[in-house]
């Protein structure tokens, strides 16, 4: 029973209550998911089950894609709605759409963001919810992350009201704190703000449409055609950059054997997935360390 698990994670539930629901439902021990997302939060969550949880760090590393709302004369101590409010402003103008738009433009590309306290950041190894919990403010590590895409999804021409809120959809780097990403549109904007809803739309090239619910993952189980909806380990890997080669090539591949990197991989940063003419992904290579000639097998994977 291997291979990756496309689940649509429900609002109220931690990445890790997903985890243990399905050992419990699968029996099996070897199971992990791909990137955290905080429980009030629901969307595509990819599950890595038995060897594939050999890969899960390949997919942890995607782009992420989220539609939600920034809420604008509120702020709260979590940056979204499950927080205490801590600021409270009026919102005494209107807004028009053209000014939001162009903060929108100015957070696209590499901004700087420092992670809430409430976060599984950690710092001198305990978590920062940790330390927010006991009533503890801490020096927090600023971070690059890259905001590919951010488009105002409300129609509206202007935006008024004591209190403002209007949707979103962006996608974004690793490590992206969306939460954080609306206070920072808020204080762009002159107010107090937080994130009051957030799905999580796509996860590389993994999609909501793609998932299945708990409710319809009982029923494949009861019917015994779970692997119908499990993803094999290499067509899961296939948003990397790929190599295709013979087989003669494959066979070396396939014993872990260190190759010449071909010329057009001069530039690769992360790994490349070999595969077979057969279009059946055999293992990841990355460049080798010392040789800038070769490359050498990172996971082989058949």
């Amino acid at each position: 029973m291997d291979g990756v698990l496309l689940l649509y994670k429900p609002p109220g539930m931690t990445s890790h209550d997903c985890v243990a629901r399905i050992r419990r439902m699968l029996q099996i021990k070897k199971v992990g998911h791909t990137g955290t997302l905080d429980p009030n939060v629901s969307g595509v969550l990819p599950i890595c089950i038995g060897k594939a949880t050999r890969i899960a760090e390949f997919l942890t590393g995607a782009t992420k894609t989220y539609e939600g709302e920034v809420t604008l004369g509120i702020a709260t101590t979590t940056e979204d709605s499950t927080g205490e409010i801590i600021a409270k402003q009026k919102v005494d103008r209107v807004i028009p759409r053209d000014e939001i738009e162009a903060v929108f433009r100015q957070l696209t590309g590499e901004v700087a963001q420092t992670p809430p306290m409430y976060s599984a950041v950690k710092v001198k190894g305990k978590k920062l919810y940790e330390y927010a919990r006991a009533g503890i403010e801490v020096e927090r590590p600023t971070r690059i992350v890259t905001i590919h895409e951010l488009t105002l999804l409300d129609e509206r021409d202007a935006f008024a009201g004591d209190i403002v809120s209007f949707r979103f959809r962006v996608t974004c780097s690793k490590g992206t704190y969306i939460r954080t990403l609306a206070v920072m549109i808020g204080e762009r904007l002159g107010y107090p703000a937080h994130m009051s809803d957030l799905v999580r739309t796509a996860s590389g090239p993994f999609s909501l449409q793609d998932c299945v619910t708990f409710e319809q993952l009982e029923q494949y189980i009861e019917s015994g055609q779970l692997k119908s909806i499990l993803l094999p380990i290499g067509k899961a890997l296939f948003h990397l950059p790929k190599y295709e080669i013979n087989d003669k090539v494959a066979e070396k591949v396939k014993n872990g054997a260190i190759l010449p990197l071909p010329a057009f991989l001069q530039s690769l940063e992360g790994p490349v997935l070999m595969i077979s003419k057969q279009r059946e992904a055999l293992a990841l290579y990355i460049k080798h360390p010392t040789k800038p000639h070769l490359m050498k097998p990172l996971k082989v994977l058949r």
